[in-house]
């Protein structure tokens, strides 16, 4: 098995919240409460300083959480921590069911279409929809944008750090050339 991280990224301090050193924590995945579930988190900060820290207390809004961390006590010191980016203990997790997989894990692995042929790495995920999306980069192509479902990704390989992809096939509807594969300098 390959060595993975003892940290899943969750997502980064946005801002500072009131005059107490409260937090505002934006997930990765909106629809995340993993901050619920946890007593702890691994900060790492825009200057590059790590550290552990215990969440006091958790308030959830529409678009973040806001959170009290022991020692933050001032409005300075949340700032201090705007941009930081947040983590949470993998052994602090259920893991995932079979066929299951942390957002977190997916990124870094190689993409290839089911030929073999490589595609790029995936190298963020947004999550905008029912489902997430991957996003695959390579130097020299355009980006791809790949919903995270079976019909589109049938394998995961995380021991090979290694994803098949099957790529959404567009229609170019309703514009002049399209028929004949023509760009949108064809059209008028």
């Amino acid at each position: 098995m390959t060595a993975t991280s003892p940290y899943l990224e969750l997502g980064y301090v946005a801002r500072a919240h009131g005059l107490r050193g409260e937090v505002a924590i934006r997930a990765l995945d909106p629809a995340s409460e993993t901050l619920d579930t946890v007593d702890r988190i691994w900060v790492r900060t825009r200057a590059g300083v790590e550290r552990e820290m215990r969440l006091e207390a958790l308030r959830p809004t529409p678009k973040e959480d806001i959170v009290v961390l022991e020692g933050v006590e001032s409005r300075n010191d949340a700032e201090a921590l705007v941009g930081a980016k947040v983590f949470v203990f993998r052994e602090d997790l259920e893991p995932p069911a079979e066929g299951e997989f942390f957002q977190g894990d997916l990124v870094g692995l190689e993409a290839v279409d089911a030929n073999g042929n490589a595609l790029g790495r995936v190298e963020e995920i947004w999550t905008t929809g029912e489902v997430p999306n991957l996003v695959i980069r390579a130097s020299g192509r355009e980006e791809l944008v790949v919903p995270f479902a079976d019909e589109f990704v049938p394998t995961v390989d995380l021991e090979a750090r290694r994803i098949v992809i099957h790529p959404p096939e567009y229609v170019d509807a309703g514009r002049k050339g399209a028929e004949s594969g023509g760009g949108p300098e064809d059209a008028e």
